[in-house]
Parts: C-alpha cells; structure tokens; sequence
C-alpha cells in the first residue's frame, strides 16, 4: 500500500469579474496585442490526496501548487485544477452518473454524463498517437475508445479515459480540449478532501498551451499566503519587471533521455555566498544521452542537483555555515529520502537566514539567487533533544534517483517568471509579489 500522504498548501487561483481580461485561446491573424488574464492567487490548506504523476515527481509535505479555476463542460461545472509546467497531459477525476452525489471516486470534480460537450476519444483518433506522454495512451479492444495511464510517484497507478470538452476561464472563448478523464486515485487523506484535476501546462501536443495556442503566461509565487499572481496570454510586462531572459535548450537531435516538452535551460554555474563551486561545465550540460538537463517546474516543490554538483553546493554551504548552525551529522537521516544537508536548531527559534550565504543559480543571460527563508525547511516531526531539524532545500536528484536538475517552485517565491514560447526563452525578474500584484491593479 502506498504511504500516507500529509496534507499540502495550494496556491488557489480565484476568478474576479473585476480581475478578468481578454485572453486568445487560438492562434489568429496579427492584430494589437490584448491584454492577458490576470488573476490573484490565494493560498489554502488543503490534503495531498492524489496527485497522479511521472515518476520524476515526489510528493512533498506542505506543498506549495499553483492552481486555477476553470469552467468545464456544457453546462459548465466549476472545478480547480493544478497549474503544472512540468507536465502535459491535463486531468478531472470524474464521477459517473449525472448527480453531484452518484457513486464516484474522493474527490471527484467533474461529471462527464452531465456534460452534453463531452466526448470519449476513440483509438483511431490523432490525440491516441501522442508519443510525448511517459505512457503512450492505450486502446481499448472493447469499446474501441482511447485510455491514458498517470503513475504515482510509489509506482501506482490512476487510469481513465482519454476524452474532450470545452474549458473556459471566465468569459474568454470556450475551447475544445483533450485531457484524461480519470476514473480513480489514491487518496490517504482522513478527510477525504482529494485534489481533483491538473492542468498540463508543458510544450507538449496534448498540453493545454499547446491546444490553447497559448504562446506566453507567467507567474509570480508570494512568500505571503494572498499575494501572488497569474498572468495567462501574451502582453509586455511593465517597466517595474526588468526581466532577464534566459534561452530555452534544445538539443539538435532527439536523445532517449532529453524531455523535449519541458522547459529547458543551461545551467552554467552555481555560486554559495558569492564563491564560484568548482563545477566542470560537463557536469551541468546534458551528456550525449540527454541527461542531466535543467529544468523549471511548478510542479515539484524544492530543486534538485545531480551527484557531483550537490556534492560540491553540500560541501560549500556546510564550511561557510560552520559558525552558524550546528549540522545535524547524521548518515542515516535523509528528509525525503534526498535532503540530507541539515542542521539543528533549539525548538521555537528561527535560523539565522539573514545571515545564511545565498545560493546563487547561474544561466546564460540571467540569475536565479536563492537566500534567506528559501534555503532551509524546517523537517515536520524531527527532533533532536531540543533541537528541531532544518535542511537545505536543494536535493541529491541521485538519490530519488532523477536524471535531471529539476529547479522547484519553492525557489520561484518572489520571483517573476515568464515562459515566452514565442521566443523560446525564460524571463527572470526578482520582486516582492505582493508590491507586483499591487501595481498591477489587482484586489487582493
């Protein structure tokens, strides 16, 4: 039986008619630029419950999720729905029957029999084909229709069937998408309180950018619980968000190991309290395989190095921290099974995260830093003595084991992130999101 899951913080994406604007949901004719959606994010506690997903992605105590609320169906029936770069395909747990209280699944959100719009995909359709998934959907021998497999990170399994229907955000133009309509999910949560769909937000065929021809969306990520926001469609940001752009990577030839619809970037170096590691730039370049590429998630909560490069971030931080936290020093202790660079700290008292050395990330034409609170998690239940256990919030992606740098939402906190398909590249800005989402215009 999979582990019990504890519950998770997501930001909640709430639409006002105050807040709504114009959006394209399809590619049209150049014309003047609209401006693009943009929303308030909030921030409930809510259980885990089931989160179907790649094996490239850990479920996190307390995550952190961007989601959205969206209008599915005909009528439209109103369901929230994780905002995932990291993944393409997008999902609803859907109840059978047409009641709100029919026999269905924890959590369920969406019932397709209520829906007049909806539609089963069958095998022979384009949407059956798509090899970009981690398991390429299956057809069903008996009713002919299309079905699509979503792996946990334990290694079990939700199935349901690939489908469409019409999504809308607010009063933009409803559009027929794709997406897996799931029959069933793991959910340990005591409350039952289940998390009922995602939104694949990647560059893949079946995303939900790619069939929205969504070319442009960022985000920013608060450290406070009501002040982030979600910009959805294309718009030049203003004068007060400098951004950094970073190119996209993409190999000239396909690779077995190179996911070629995440958004890649080159990571050239990393610097601790301004100190360069000594890191070979082989080291942080994917090998001929494809592994060993960088990528920005919304959907994994804390980053991720490889071997050598943690190593090298462990080691650093560890000397220049000496003076000021005590390490926990103990090998058999791995929170997550791959954070182990950690610290005691008397209960009750915060670290010195003023006083911590930044953790700069390195990329051609832009900077992430990463200093203060973000760099230490503070382990729920561990103890030492008196002491709590606090550990850095990069992981040895050896020991999950990943195959990637995966860099996390959590080190996206006050920070402007833009993904420019159009260009093909990743802005970057540092701001307080809460001072942004004010001069934006919007009412939080």
């Amino acid at each position: 039986m999979p582990p019990p899951l504890l519950a998770c913080l997501l930001l909640v994406l709430l639409v006002s008619p105050a807040a709504a604007r114009p959006w394209s949901v399809a590619a049209e004719a150049p014309k003047p630029a609209a401006r693009p959606r943009v929303f308030p994010l909030r921030a409930r506690q809510v259980p885990a419950g089931a989160l179907p997903r790649p094996p490239s992605k850990l479920r996190f105590h307390h995550n952190v999720s961007l989601t959205v609320s969206l209008a599915v169906g005909t009528p439209p029936q109103n369901v929230t729905m994780v905002l995932d770069t990291g993944s393409e395909l997008s999902w609803l747990l859907c109840a059978p029957g047409r009641r709100a209280n029919a026999s269905a699944p924890r959590g369920a959100s969406f019932r397709p029999g209520a829906s007049r719009s909806f539609a089963a995909v069958p095998c022979g359709a384009a949407q059956c084909s798509s090899r970009d998934l981690p398991e390429p959907p299956s057809c069903d021998g008996a009713s002919r229709q299309c079905r699509v497999s979503l792996s946990y990170a334990d290694g079990s399994t939700s199935d349901g069937a690939l489908a469409t229907d019409v999504f809308a955000v607010g009063d933009a133009p409803p559009l027929r998408s794709a997406f897996g309509c799931m029959s069933s999910a793991y959910d340990s949560s005591p409350d039952g309180v289940a998390t009922a769909g995602l939104l694949g937000m990647n560059r893949g065929t079946l995303s939900f950018v790619s069939q929205a021809s969504t070319r442009r969306f960022s985000y920013c990520i608060s450290d406070r619980d009501d002040a982030g926001v979600l910009l959805l469609g294309h718009s030049d940001l203003p004068p007060f968000l400098p951004l950094n752009y970073t190119p996209m990577y993409q190999p000239t030839l396909p690779l077995p190991y190179f996911d070629r619809v995440a958004y890649s970037v080159q990571l050239l170096g990393i610097r601790v309290g301004g100190k360069p590691l000594p890191i070979p730039a082989s080291v942080l370049a994917p090998d001929h395989t494809g592994a060993g590429q960088t990528m920005v998630d919304s959907g994994t909560q804390f980053t991720f190095l490889l071997g050598d490069a943690y190593s090298a971030l462990k080691a650093e931080f560890l000397k220049q921290t000496k003076p000021l936290l005590p390490a926990l020093d103990d090998p058999s202790f791995a929170f997550e099974q791959a954070f182990d660079t950690c610290f005691r700290v008397p209960t009750g008292r915060p670290p010195p995260s003023a006083r911590l050395p930044a953790v700069s990330l390195l990329f051609k034409g832009a900077e992430m830093s990463v200093a203060g609170d973000r760099l230490l998690y503070n382990v729920p239940g561990e103890r030492r003595g008196g002491d709590g256990v606090w550990c850095l919030t990069f992981g040895n992606a050896d020991m999950v084991p990943l195959t990637a740098y995966v860099i996390g939402h959590h080190h996206q906190m006050n920070l402007w992130v833009e993904y420019d398909l159009e260009r093909g590249r990743v802005g970057l800005a540092p701001v307080k999101c809460d001072v942004a989402s004010e001069r934006l215009g919007l009412m939080l």
